[in-house]
């Protein structure tokens, strides 16, 4: 079957996929309230969600003492790793990854998650097999830097013009942008829409099923 526009839709994993904003912005207040730290407020702590684990540290907190921020990431997967048994898919994903895969388009993740952190939530949610690669913040350059896509677009022999970036961050449209790829903006996650919509994104979903809907009809 001829595509339509795309033939490798690669999502974000926080926020997008699975529903831990809100999780994670506590595991960011959480630790800095450990270590005595001005404690960020839930816009501050959201907006870093998907840059990797030390530079969203200095990012949601750029006046400090340089050597707190390892003490940071290790505050914060302490309290992640206490709750992340807990977070779930939002409604509808898992059934339209299913359907995604069945129609042989190619699946990815880029997530500013680690490594073993992306592959303990995959498996908990038993999507592992779903996907046909994945890309994290410790293995090459935080988003928006454009390397994720391109690095997935390369192993999965893609072309980046027909790739589409899902993410509900600024992080993950701009990524898209910089790497000239498409991107589409959810927003049920960690960024506010009119900054989702200042990235120029080819589509917006308010809710799983509209992306699912609109990727049905129009990938």
């Amino acid at each position: 079957m001829a595509r339509k526009q795309f033939d490798l839709i690669v999502f974000d994993w926080d926020g997008t996929l699975m529903d831990s904003t809100a999780t994670i912005v506590k595991c960011i207040q959480a630790a800095a309230k450990d270590l005595g730290l001005p404690v960020p407020n839930d816009e501050a702590a959201s907006h870093v969600i998907g840059l990797g684990l030390f530079e969203a540290m200095q990012a949601v907190m750029p006046g400090i003492d340089p050597a707190m921020y390892p003490r940071m990431v290790e505050r914060y997967r302490f309290h992640f790793l206490s709750k992340d048994h807990d977070l779930v898919l939002f409604d509808g994903v898992r059934e339209m990854l299913t359907e995604l895969s069945q129609q042989a388009y190619f699946l990815a993740v880029a997530t500013g998650k680690s490594r073993v952190g992306l592959n303990r939530a995959l498996n908990a949610v038993g999507l592992l097999s779903l996907f046909d690669a994945t890309r994290c913040a410790d293995e090459t350059f935080s988003k928006p830097h454009p390397a994720m896509l391109q690095e997935l677009t390369r192993e999965l022999g893609q072309d980046l013009r027909r790739t589409v970036m899902i993410g509900d961050t600024t992080h993950d449209l701009l990524m898209a942008n910089n790497a000239g790829a498409s991107g589409i903006a959810v927003q049920y996650g960690a960024h506010p829409v009119d900054q989702l919509h200042a990235c120029a994104p080819l589509y917006s979903a308010s809710t799983v099923g509209e992306l699912h809907q609109w990727l049905a009809e129009n990938a």
